[in-house]
């Protein structure tokens, strides 16, 4: 346990309350409660709705709100830089990696093949345009020239 739950669980028993009979005054779920006294910021709401809570709390056992409040957000800090450092990143194998040039090389030979094609069809419609075409005279098949 932390400073901050230790000491929100230490005034509410010194005032002899129960979980209960804050979540009667206060509307806060004994869940909520619990997770600010156990210091486990997960199970809280995020933003202004678990500094509300933990004012409400401190309010209802006699510690100062904003101290708390404070106090809380300096611990609500740190427990989120240590949960994004610790945060699970995805894991890229050797495997991931070899399939990923495999799909570049496989894209790169797509490009090579898609140029030639190209140059091919145009050689092709130069040819016809400038070569056959003329050597026919100029006439559609089909039609005798005179």
């Amino acid at each position: 346990m932390s400073e901050l739950g230790s000491r929100l669980k230490q005034a509410r028993l010194a005032k002899g309350v129960s979980l209960r009979q804050i979540e009667a005054s206060t509307k806060i779920s004994v869940g909520a409660l619990e997770a600010l006294e156990k210091d486990d910021y997960a199970r809280l709401p995020g933003g202004i709705f678990a500094r509300s809570f933990v004012r409400a709390y401190a309010g209802a056992v006699g510690l100062n709100p904003d101290d708390t409040v404070h106090e809380f957000l300096t611990e609500f800090e740190k427990f989120e830089r240590d949960n994004e450092r610790s945060a699970k990143r995805p894991e890229i194998t050797p495997d991931d990696l070899e399939f990923l040039e495999r799909q570049r090389k496989a894209l790169r030979t797509l490009r090579v093949v898609l140029v030639l094609v190209a140059v091919v069809a145009i050689t092709a419609i130069a040819y016809v345009a400038l070569v056959w075409w003329p050597a026919r005279g100029g006439q559609g098949p089909g039609i005798p020239s005179a």
